[in-house]
Formats: structure tokens, sequence, C-alpha cells
């Protein structure tokens, strides 16, 4: 009864329009207050203690020192020029193709997603650049502001991932694994979105084509040297294990400031302060979601959530398979209706019980949690990205909603194929850890 009354009020204070982390926190903490609750505990200021004890222990992490951290690297990215030397450079390779500029913002997107671990940084960094030259260039404006929310929710699978550190931090599994894991489905992702867009472009006339010139390339990719160094420095960096996640989002950051400061020289020291604060307060937000969830479970653990969820699974007598497409099926809903860190926070502990069932390894498990939060983010009514790219391309959501169907569709089934083909997530992870 305590449990069904939880959600029941959480999903009221989230229709009310209440902030995510008061939405989730504020039930939690008034149930657990209430007398009868906990009948063992006879003072309001013991359990008063262990809520604080618990919000403190929801953020006392070393590991999530990389989200705020990241967010400051994607922040002076944006404004510090690279967003727009890769687009010149990714233009430069696939501009001669149908919807040659389309598939260059998603081509320029896959390679800022290997900086700054943010789907919304990545849509505002690309967007602000690519979206009102493709509209100039013929393309439509849903369309457009379609393909950079497509390509900009891949800035959360290829690594570094802020979900992904989450996720880690939760269950107590390798962030580099899982970083590892989302490479190669994110890859597969923006192959999949590039094909779409060119598909579409072609057969709608959209977009004007350059002729490929070698030299082009060359004085593009000269511009972009510093910028496409990035991520090889951040990956290459968590990959091989020289550094941890945290440390690798520090070089981010150092390394981004580095190059719109110094080399591309469009950073000014002055407007540090303002984007600083900026990405910290986003960053703040985050760990505040993080520190209300973490009353949320506790207050579910203690109320026998998992076992309930146990017995309700086993009661279905589903097999290993027709349970993994369950899961995968409530994560895409839950996605679609959820801001991407409360969902991660909410679902996350308990859905993550389920893997010996569902027979499929941790690490598998996150990369497809991440991968279904990434299509919510670019699915109405609350995907991050759509709402970035409306505001860039001013149209309206209905518009870029109806525009985003075929992306979502062929993300679907990259989906499916990730959930059903485990070497596409586990290749990776297997060949440079175990």
């Amino acid at each position: 009864m305590i449990i069904i009354l939880l959600f029941v009020l959480m999903f009221s204070l989230m229709a009310l329009g209440l902030p995510i982390a008061l939405a989730i926190g504020l039930p939690a903490i008034g149930l657990i207050v209430t007398p009868g609750v906990f009948p063992d505990v006879v003072t309001v200021a013991a359990l008063g203690q262990t809520i604080v004890q618990q919000l403190f222990s929801g953020v006392d992490s070393f590991d999530l020192l990389a989200v705020p951290l990241f967010m400051i690297a994607g922040a002076l990215m944006e404004h510090g020029g690279i967003s727009r030397r890769l687009i010149d450079f990714a233009n430069s390779l696939v501009g001669w193709a149908p919807g040659g500029l389309a598939a260059a913002a998603i081509v320029a997107s896959m390679i800022i997603a290997g900086i700054s671990g943010s789907a919304a940084a990545d849509t505002a960094a690309i967007g602000a650049v690519v979206i009102p030259a493709m509209i100039r260039q013929g393309y439509p404006a849903p369309f457009a502001a379609a393909v950079v929310a497509a390509g900009g929710a891949i800035g959360i699978i290829i690594p570094p991932s802020i979900p992904m550190v989450i996720f880690g931090f939760m269950t107590n599994i390798s962030t580099s694994q899982l970083f590892a894991g989302g490479l190669m489905v994110g890859i597969l992702l923006g192959l999949s979105f590039m094909t779409v867009a060119v598909w579409i472009s072609w057969r709608k006339g959209y977009g004007q084509r350059t002729p490929f010139c070698w030299r082009e390339v060359a004085a593009t990719g000269r511009s972009a040297l510093w910028s496409l160094g990035a991520p090889v420095v951040v990956l290459g960096g968590i990959l091989s294990g020289i550094v941890t996640v945290t440390e690798a989002a520090a070089l981010a950051v150092f390394y981004a400031l580095l190059v719109g400061t110094v080399i591309n020289r469009e950073l000014a020291w002055k407007d540090l302060p303002k984007l600083i604060i900026q990405s910290q307060v986003a960053a703040a937000g985050i760990l505040f979601i993080i520190a209300m969830a973490k009353v949320f479970g506790w207050l579910l653990a203690m109320q026998q959530g998992a076992q309930l969820l146990d017995g309700f699974v086993n009661s279905l007598s589903l097999p290993p398979v027709g349970l993994l497409l369950l899961v995968m099926a409530l994560l895409l809903v839950v996605g679609c209706v959820m801001e991407t860190t409360a969902a991660l926070l909410l679902v996350v502990p308990v859905l993550a019980l389920l893997t010996p069932q569902m027979m499929i390894d941790p690490v598998k498990f996150g990369v497809l949690v991440v991968m279904n939060l990434a299509i919510g983010m670019m699915t109405p009514p609350v995907g991050i990205c759509l709402f970035v790219s409306c505001g860039i391309a001013n149209v309206s959501l209905g518009k870029i909603s109806r525009a985003v169907v075929p992306l979502v569709a062929v993300a679907m089934l990259d989906l499916l194929v990730a959930a059903l083909w485990s070497p596409l997530t586990m290749w990776l992870p297997t060949l440079i850890y175990r």
C-alpha cells in the first residue's frame, strides 16, 4: 500500500508541474516521517537523521564529480568554436551526397559526443551552427531540427556519457566498460540516422550538394585538428585505463579551455564565469535529483519493493528474451514521459535486479537502458533534444515531432538489434577489459 501511494503521489506532483527532484523526494520524505510507516522508530528526529544521511550518500561519490566537469566541458566546447570547425570538416567529407549537410550534422554530433557526455549540450552546440545553415540551403526547418535532435541524442550513448556515469554509480558496474559497450551502439545509431537523412533528402530534393574536393578536406581538417583531438584524448585515456572517468572529465575541461581560448581564440576569459555558473546550475539540478532519488529508493527498499517485483515477474512465466523485450518496452514508455535522469534513478535500482532472469550481462543492460532513454530524448512530450532544437529552429513541437518519426523508427530498430545481438554491446568491453 505504501509503495502504491508513493508512486501515485510522485506522478501526481509531476503532473502538477513540480520540479522533478521535489516530485520524487517530497512524497518519500513525507511518507518516511508519517506515523505508523516505521513503527519501530520512536522519534521524528531519528527519521530526519536517516533522510539527511540518504541525501548525503546519494551524491557522496568521486565518480559523480564527472557530471559537473563534463557539463563545464560541454559549455566550453559550445562557445569555443569547436562545433563550427567540426561541422565544416564533416561537410567537406559528406557534403557531396544528397542531404550532405544533414549527414554532416550527425557526423559532427558523433564527434562532439566524445567530449561532453550531455545530449542537450551536444544538440545546442551543433544546432546553433547547422540549423540556420540547413534552412538557408532549403531544408525545411522541422526536418533540420529533427536531424539535429537525433544527432544530439547520440551524445549520451557514445562515451563519455553522463547517464552511464550515473548508471555505473548506482549499480557498482565499471563505467569504463559501459563506455566501451556504448561506442559501437552509438556508431550504429549515427550511421542509421545518416542513412535516413540522406534517403529523405534525396527523395524530397532537400539541400544543396557540394563537389568533393581533397583540398577542402585538407583545409577544414587542419582547422578542425585540435577539435578532432578532444575525443581522442578523452576516450583514449578512459578506454586505455590511463585515467579514470572523473579524471578524463577534468582533462576534457582543460582541453576545451585550451582550444577555445588559446588555439581557436573564440572563447573570451571574461565569458568563463557566466559559462561556469550556467553549467553548474544544470549540474546541481542533476545531483539534486540523484540525492532525492536516493531517499525514494531507500523507502522503496524498506517496503520490500524488490521482492514484490520479483514475485510479479515470476508470475508472468516469461522466457528470458520475452522478459528483456518487456523491460525494453517499459523503458521506452518511461523515456518518453519522464526526464532522463529521473527515469534512470527510478527504474534502474528495480530493473537491474532482473538481469539474472533476463540472462543478460549487466554491462549490456546498462547500455540498453541508456539507449532507451536516448530515444526518449528525441520523442515528445518531454524529449529535451527536441525542445532545444525547437528553440533554435523556431518551430513548434508538433511539426518537429512529425519530422522525427523516421529517425525514431530506425533508432527503435537499432535498439532491437542491440538487445538481441550481444556482440554489438559486449565485443569491445570483452576485448579491452576481460
